[in-house]
């Protein structure tokens, strides 16, 4: 009997929506950023953005560059598993400020990209990194009390901004 009881209960706490829209939903944790950032990437076909990178003066903590993007994709990972879960759970305010919160640092990741390599703006970017700490941490403590799987899920992303945040610095003291 307490079987059915919890699988009721567990019933009762999820959303109507079914896993294949959810996951669709999530995905865009991926595709947004990919999307926002694409036409201002450091690569071969945008030479003048890479060159321009690569002139940069770095500090000697920098990764290199192949663990920028592995970082990226589990943190963007995390934030869709996390997006996927909270679409499942039951509508109310906390839920959907949650879900807000984790939209807008998705669409951040993009705006970043945009404002340093796009636009080269040095000190914008370091803001709009130092933002993205404090939008990660309301991310996972609105989360909590939802999903504490969801919020688990966002700390890679808060540590990573917190990271991306002192190395931009430091770019931008250099340049």
């Amino acid at each position: 009997m307490p079987s059915d009881l919890s699988t009721q209960t567990n019933v009762s706490e999820e959303r109507d929506i079914s896993n294949l829209v959810a996951a669709g939903l999530a995905s865009l944790a991926y595709i947004v950023p990919v999307v926002m950032s694409r036409s201002t990437s450091p690569t071969p076909d945008h030479p003048r953005i890479l060159i321009w990178y690569k002139t940069l003066r770095q500090p000697k903590f920098k990764p290199p560059d192949i663990a920028i993007p592995l970082g990226w994709t589990v943190v963007e990972t995390g934030l869709a598993v996390a997006a996927y879960r909270l679409l499942k759970k039951k509508t109310d305010a906390n839920r959907n400020l949650s879900l807000a919160l984790l939209a807008g640092n998705v669409v951040a990741i993009g705006g970043w990209s945009r404002l340093f390599f796009g636009r080269r703006n040095l000190s914008a970017s370091t803001f709009a990194a130092a933002a993205m700490i404090g939008t990660g941490a309301a991310f996972v403590s609105t989360a909590r009390s939802t999903d504490k799987v969801a919020a688990a899920a966002g700390v890679p992303f808060a540590l990573w901004v917190g990271c991306a945040t002192v190395l931009t610095a430091a770019i931008w003291r250099r340049n």
